[in-house]
């Protein structure tokens, strides 16, 4: 029952005029930056710091690894800073962090200055990413929450189709320190105004507004409530698992395929998986919002099983790109998928607390995926046993998504 029926009547998610679609607008333009220079760009990173300095691929590699586990670490509290400070001042945060890193990026000379410019891009990337995206979204929408978080998160698949060939491009014509300084002006002029042209007041869905100022919650309170909540640890740890592999088999695809099917057409076969994760992503909100979560997430997982064994067992040519794009059509959904589970199971004033836990764990456990599938495939000589580990991660993610908490879970 509506706790506010006079309110809602007001808010029609569905109509094409309703301010939160503008709002949807804002966050897909923040995702194609933040994915395009904090996630995807890393490989490009890696690659110039290699070529100009002659550093190490190791050291390189290991400021990466530093960026996710320190960007972990803060986003775990996004969803306390948007209630705090309200999601414009906090989009405005993020941009001009993910702004200065880049610019930080682009001027490293030294070691030492990697691991800065990485720690100020983690502070880009939690005010950028998964996290903050969910929770601005989330006080716009409720009943459309699927579909609106999916559209905005097809900004991050945009970021790693368009993003980075433009910066390449770039590098090939200003350098690397000039595409950087480019590209850390270009999301300042095009992001800063729409953000504070666009981001106003959220609306109060349900009195959801009133009702957490009568009872505050602290979010130590929460999350520690949480790390002992069956259906919370289920869902937490079953998408860590599935995100630990998906980035690991992401990452060594074209290694994998490269002496397989040769580098162009393991390039296509990237390409392809790329655009069914977008694909994929916008047939699902149509629906996402009327499905069973937790099994339309299982078989989202098995779906990736059952891929990556055609993969390591059939080596023909247009068998592995349809096997990729199998596998891709889910790979978008599951950074979707938790959010639309907590909203559905928990109480929604700890909703932006949840989510920023779980993003936070998800991204701890997937940083270490590509080196673990490296590790093993150099022990064992191939891809075959990293890859088969993956799929015993995914089946067991099936299983264990499936394990439900009570419903409809409140704080204590």
């Amino acid at each position: 029952m509506l706790d506010n029926p006079r309110q809602d009547a007001r808010i029609d998610e569905a109509s094409s005029r309703y301010e939160g679609w503008r709002i949807v607008a804002v966050c897909f333009l923040l995702a194609t930056f933040g994915w395009g220079l904090g996630f995807y760009g890393q490989s490009v990173y890696v690659a110039e710091l290699q070529r100009a300095r002659g550093w190490p691929t190791t050291l390189i590699s290991s400021g990466t690894t530093f960026f996710y586990l320190f960007g972990a670490l803060l986003v775990v509290f996004v969803g306390e800073a948007v209630r705090r400070y309200g999601p414009r001042l906090c989009l405005i945060s993020g941009t001009l962090a993910m702004a200065a890193a880049s610019v930080a990026i682009g001027a490293v000379r030294e070691p030492w200055q990697l691991y800065l410019a990485d720690a100020v891009l983690a502070f880009g990337w939690a005010g950028t990413s998964l996290a903050m995206i969910t929770n601005t979204i989330s006080l716009w929408f409720d009943r459309k929450r699927g579909m609106a978080i999916s559209l905005a998160l097809n900004g991050a698949s945009f970021g790693g189709i368009v993003g980075v060939p433009l910066l390449v491009t770039l590098i090939g014509h200003v350098g690397f320190a000039g595409a950087m300084y480019a590209a850390a002006g270009a999301m300042l002029v095009l992001l800063l105004p729409v953000i504070l042209l666009v981001v106003g007041r959220p609306p109060d869905h349900h009195g959801r507004h009133a009702a957490a100022k009568a009872k505050p919650q602290s979010s130590t309170q929460i999350r520690a409530w949480a790390l002992r909540d069956v259906g919370f640890l289920t869902v937490t740890i079953a998408f860590a698992l599935v995100l630990f592999a998906q980035v690991g088999f992401i990452v060594h695809l074209i290694s994998f395929l490269d002496p397989v099917i040769g580098r162009e057409r393991a390039a296509v076969a990237v390409a392809v998986l790329t655009a069914m994760a977008v694909v994929g992503r916008v047939l699902f909100s149509l629906v996402i919002d009327r499905l069973n979560q937790r099994l339309a997430s299982a078989l989202s997982f098995l779906s990736q099983a059952v891929a990556l064994l055609v993969v390591i067992n059939l080596h023909d040519d247009y068998v592995l790109i349809a096997a990729c794009a199998l596998f891709g059509f889910s790979v978008g959904n599951l950074i979707t998928l938790p959010s639309l589970i907590v909203q559905r199971e928990f109480d929604s004033a700890s909703f932006g607390v949840l989510i920023s836990l779980n993003t936070a764990i998800n991204q701890v456990t997937y940083a270490f995926g590509p080196g673990v599938v490296g590790a093993l495939r150099d022990w064992s000589g191939g891809y075959a046993l990293p890859f088969y580990l993956c799929i015993a991660l995914e089946v067991a993610a099936a299983a264990l998504i499936m394990v439900r908490g009570k419903p409809k879970a409140t704080l204590p």
